[in-house]
């Protein structure tokens, strides 16, 4: 089962605690850029039959944090680039509010094809993809992450609990901290969720400032 399958990989992400680092050239800009073009025309999974570009990707590639989130949207897969569209612009300001700048830390996803009509990725889904993400964290070889939204949560932790649960705890995914908050999108749906949030990026806020 697919389940099962995403379950073991994870497993042994942590029991192997990964920490020697991806190390084929220096330039981490560059082996990202060369990941990207190599990847761009994967099929190991059936999202690539709806996708018009492969979103890896952008921003600092030395950046202490790193933003992970679900999947790409439709404006992602027209741009191949993560988080431009309405959840983007909000996610923009989310960081302003916090003293950092897109440019200041590495925002991808789980999944790096868009789901048909924005629906959650299935698990065959997120095992296809998720090597991606750990080649990803092993080059850029962020100090905290900030997974943004319940199906990255559950994907990286490997439980099906709420979000309030990951909210309330501070987890790590290979051996990196790592805190949890609503994704973009949510919110715009919900803005009552923005003050729960708010405290959610007061805290990353307080534990980024100690690493810098």
């Amino acid at each position: 089962m697919p389940k099962n399958a995403l379950r073991q990989y994870l497993e042994l992400l942590k029991n192997s605690g990964i920490k020697e680092l991806y190390r084929a050239e220096s330039n981490k800009l560059n082996i990202l850029t060369k990941l990207h073009d190599k990847y761009a025309i994967c099929t190991k999974c059936p999202l690539h039959v709806g996708r018009i570009r492969f979103v890896y990707g952008e921003g600092n590639a030395d950046a202490t944090a790193m933003l992970i989130g679900e999947a790409p949207g439709e404006q992602e897969n027209i741009s191949g680039r993560p988080f431009v569209g309405a959840a983007g612009q909000l996610l923009d300001k989310m960081l302003i509010a916090i003293n950092l700048q897109r440019s200041d830390v590495y925002i991808t996803n789980i999944v790096k094809c868009r789901p048909p009509g924005n629906r959650n990725p299935e698990a065959n889904e997120r095992l296809a993809c998720i090597p991606y993400l750990v080649e990803q964290i092993q080059i850029i070889q962020p100090k905290i992450l900030l997974i943004l939204g319940l199906v990255a949560a559950q994907t990286l932790f490997d439980n099906t609990n709420t979000l309030q649960w990951h909210r309330d705890k501070v987890h790590e995914f290979m051996g990196i901290p790592a805190y949890v908050t609503y994704h973009p999108a949510a919110l715009l749906r919900n803005s009552n969720w923005k003050p729960p949030a708010w405290q959610d990026l007061q805290v990353f806020q307080k534990e980024y400032e100690k690493l810098r």
